[in-house]
């Protein structure tokens, strides 16, 4: 939840960061057959309709930061490492949180100012929260199906553009050569050539249908003939399979509680900035 409220917020602090930067010099940033459209004009809507939401941001940034250094509260370079490191996880490693980030409109120096912000306001209010074993308990109970473990299957791909160049990867592994190898000299999957295919764990529903279909025929280690998809012809070797298992409290606990300790401290966080807006000489010259 947190998560996605860092790309949220800094996304529109990006998009809109230089509305509060000073004057705008006419000049041209895109033409229509001749007809320019000016860098004025596109501040002008912006600041109509984000500029406001945007400074409000800024300010309350700015009051948790003054709230921390109150409190001698700081947060180290360690813990924007740790929680950067728990955010690459969920979205499938470094890489792909980078693509993320470049089509959200946000740079890796905005997302760790956001993660700053977040951790500070966790140091500031988080003592405050206290999430409780039937909160737990019942917020099991009301999502249980979303804690079962489906059957997963963990496999690495050779994506190729033709049958032929398929055949000629494949005799090249049955020759010995190493997948990881082949995958980051043949594969036209950039976002896993390099780290030797690998696409991680996956359930059903997940991939191409004649991808899974293939896939979860498969034993461990074992390597599959081309299979072909929309996407090109598919060498696939399967690295590890996961059978379904049931929700069970015990295990999914943690999870629950960070989600449930999210949810409260956003709802506090808004109380209590509310608050202290009030106690703050705020000068609005936008």
């Amino acid at each position: 939840m947190k998560k996605a409220m860092y790309i949220a917020i800094g996304a529109v602090l990006g998009a809109a960061i230089f509305l509060l930067t000073g004057s705008i010099q006419k000049e041209a940033i895109a033409s229509v057959n001749d007809s320019d459209i000016d860098k004025e004009a596109l501040y002008e809507r912006m600041l109509a309709s984000s500029g406001a939401a945007t400074l409000d941001l800024m300010i309350a940034d700015e009051i948790v930061k003054q709230e921390a250094e109150k409190a001698e509260i700081e947060v180290t370079p360690k813990e924007i490492d740790a929680e950067m490191k728990k955010y690459e996880e969920q979205f499938g490693g470094a890489e792909a949180l980078q693509s993320i980030l470049e089509k959200s409109g946000v740079t890796v120096d905005q997302l760790e100012s956001e993660m700053e912000t977040y951790l500070l306001i966790e140091k500031l209010i988080g003592p405050d929260v206290e999430i409780t074993d039937e909160q737990i308990k019942a917020y099991f109970e009301e999502n249980k199906e979303s804690f079962a473990q489906p059957e997963q299957v963990e496999a690495s791909h050779i994506l190729v553009a033709s049958k032929e160049e398929a055949d000629e990867v494949a005799k090249k592994l049955k020759d010995g050569e190493s997948f990881a190898t082949l995958a980051a000299d043949h594969s036209i999957d950039t976002a896993t050539a390099g780290n030797g295919g690998e696409l991680g764990s996956f359930a059903a529903g997940e991939m191409a249908a004649e991808f899974e279909k293939a896939a979860f025929a498969m034993k461990v280690d074992e390597i599959s003939k081309p299979v072909e998809t929309e996407f090109g012809f598919h060498i696939i070797k399967v690295t590890g399979k996961t059978e379904a298992a049931e929700a069970n409290l015990e295990d999914s606990k943690e999870q629950i509680k960070e989600t449930l300790f999210d949810e409260a401290l956003n709802t506090q966080y808004a109380t209590w900035i509310a608050e202290k807006k009030q106690s703050y000489e705020i000068d609005y010259k936008l």
